[in-house]
């Protein structure tokens, strides 16, 4: 009776689950999209034509690939964070692997957040799932040998060519080979590593230095960031990747952001004790010691590489491995309360969306019909902005992006001189947008 009350408890939370990540981005006034969005979808329509280097090809390939089915990029993007929310829950069911536990975290409203988005961290999730199957497999003795090498060595490349910051995961596998060398394991996870990171090598010799031969020289400046700047990003963007219910803290401050943090804080204490008290087996210790390899390298490659500050997205592909451990751990002492966590972080999450409610599909419609007005909706066009902090004003081509991916942000005042070059106020002396007031 328990187990049949549990199995529809789990059918509930991935339905309720699967329409909030709709929700979430059609609630939104410009369908959960931010200034990488537009590269990564105007990469996608230029394909095969390379269009910029700044990201791996994995993303805009798979939008590309969805453009075949005769839907534009934008939609594609939300097609892939739909499929790769129900991988994870066939695969993990399939499998025996942290089924429970995926559903949970899937149900985080942060999961839900990165789901909806037009970003690669929602196909990363699914990829990285893979290859902690894979690491598990290998330290279990399941998968052994050439086996054992070519899948780790592919489920690392798959990792890089979505996210280049998978090569913090590379390193921690190589990493993990030679600490625990004595392990029989130990020379898959080193060869592994080698592998992958001489595809990395050729990566950029072959590729970003045969279109951008100047890019990591001019992507690399020493001394961006202040020491306290960083330490204080670190703890509220931990504390905020592992708040449970809301991952995004007011940027004005105030006092809610002592709770928000005061929540993250208890949760990574409770996260610690828990791991310290319940042993840890030796495929989870690898969880944990990949999720702490990749926050260690994310916090010191902010010194010399410009990166947002680190938060919930920035930490999902190293946040992942820490939250099934957590969960597993909680599944075996509170049994199917813990599914209580996932409904309350919906809850949290349907409170924030209708809070900062939009109407995307209005907005969308608007902004087609002028775009069509105008002969904009099927050519090249740019979008000026004084400079990259104008987010006022990128969020009007934020939204243009979802209906013609091919736009490219301008910072040259002479641009505007000229017809397929949008500005704001272009915009919205003739349309009017459904914005919401908590930005």
């Amino acid at each position: 009776m328990i187990k049949f009350k549990e199995k529809y408890i789990q059918i509930s939370l991935v339905i309720i689950t699967l329409v909030m990540t709709i929700l979430r981005f059609l609630l939104n006034e410009k369908g959960r999209t931010n200034p990488d969005s537009i590269r990564y979808m105007r990469f996608a329509h230029n394909l095969p034509e390379i269009d910029n280097t700044t990201t791996p090809l994995g993303y805009p390939a798979a939008i590309k690939f969805f453009t075949f089915f005769g839907i534009d990029e934008f939609w594609s993007s939300k097609v892939i964070g739909i499929l790769a929310f129900l991988f994870i829950i066939f695969f993990t069911w399939k499998k025996k692997f942290f089924f429970k536990e995926s559903i949970v975290l899937s149900a985080l409203f942060s999961f839900i957040s990165i789901y909806s988005y037009t970003m690669s961290e929602a196909l990363i999730i699914p990829f990285v799932i893979l290859f902690l199957y894979v690491a598990s497999l290998i330290i279990t003795g399941k998968l052994e040998k050439g086996k054992a090498v070519f899948y780790l060595s592919l489920s690392l490349i798959a990792l890089y060519n979505i996210r280049y910051s998978s090569l913090f995961i590379i390193g921690g596998t190589g990493l993990y080979g030679l600490v625990f060398w004595k392990k029989k394991y130990s020379s898959i996870f080193i060869i592994s590593g080698i592998i992958s990171f001489v595809f990395v090598v050729l990566y950029k010799f072959l590729f970003i230095d045969y279109f951008n031969e100047n890019y990591v020289k001019d992507a690399l400046t020493v001394g961006l960031y202040p020491t306290s700047k960083l330490l204080r990003e670190l703890f509220q963007g931990l504390c905020t990747t592992f708040n449970p219910f809301i991952h995004i803290a007011n940027p004005g401050g105030g006092f809610v952001n002592y709770g928000i943090y005061g929540i993250g804080l208890l949760n990574i204490i409770l996260m610690i004790y828990l791991f310290v008290k319940y042993k840890l087996s030796e495929s989870e210790f690898f969880f944990v010691f990949i999720s702490i390899s990749g926050i260690i390298c994310s916090f010191f490659i902010q010194y010399f590489y410009p990166v947002n500050a680190i938060d919930y997205r920035l930490m999902v592909p190293f946040s992942i491995p820490l939250w099934l451990i957590y969960f597993r751990k909680l599944f075996q002492i509170f049994n199917s309360k813990v599914y209580a966590i996932g409904f309350l972080s919906i809850l949290s999450g349907i409170f924030f969306t209708w809070l900062s409610r939009g109407n995307y599909l209005e907005n969308r419609k608007e902004m087609k019909q002028f775009l069509q007005s105008e002969k904009l909706d099927k050519v090249p066009l740019k979008f000026y902005l004084e400079t990259t902090e104008d987010l006022d004003k990128i969020q009007i081509a934020e939204l243009i992006s979802t209906i013609n991916a091919n736009i490219e942000l301008t910072f040259k005042p002479k641009d505007t001189l000229q017809n397929t070059t949008l500005t704001r106020y272009k915009v919205l002396q003739k349309i009017r947008i459904d914005r919401n007031k908590y930005q």
